[in-house]
């Protein structure tokens, strides 16, 4: 285990990597992300102040998924171990219920449902992000993502 300090827009992690780790986000912001085959990221997770972020749990098979700081960030970086996130059952559950909930969402939601889990699940990073990424993680263009915000607003 080392603390690491790095600056926004280094790269943690490429797609293709061997031996990926866990990163636990003393402060700043991650993110997880892929690029399909025209070159657009599709972002998988953000990690805001006490998340873990890490690719597949199978250190040995490549990464799927690049990981980089959106903002400056301390970091504890870990080799994977199954036996510690089991351990660590406050943090990997939190890191599953997300990603569960995420999925349910993107089948299940229009546009303004899928902005409102956003903001309930990182409501302290809606103002730290680029829009065109909030875009991307709920699966909508940034035309559609504004037009959602706005309905969102006129709802409250």
């Amino acid at each position: 285990m080392k603390e690491l300090l790095i600056k926004k827009g280094e790269i943690l992690q490429r797609s293709g990597e061997l031996n990926t780790k866990v990163y636990h986000v003393k402060s700043g912001l991650l993110r997880s992300y892929s690029i399909d085959k025209n070159g657009k990221e599709n972002i998988f997770m953000f990690a805001p102040e006490s998340w873990v972020i890490a690719d597949n749990c199978n250190p040995e098979s490549p990464a799927d998924l690049f990981i980089d700081a959106l903002e400056d960030s301390k970091i504890i970086v870990l080799q994977k171990d199954l036996e510690r996130e089991r351990q660590n059952v406050v943090a990997f559950t939190k890191r599953l219920n997300a990603l569960q909930k995420r999925v349910l969402m993107l089948i299940s939601t229009n546009a303004i449902e899928r902005y409102e889990f956003f903001v309930q699940t990182y409501p302290d990073i809606a103002q730290r992000v680029p829009q065109r990424m909030i875009a991307s993680y709920i699966g909508v263009n940034p035309e559609t993502l504004s037009a959602a915000k706005s309905k969102h607003l006129q709802k409250k």
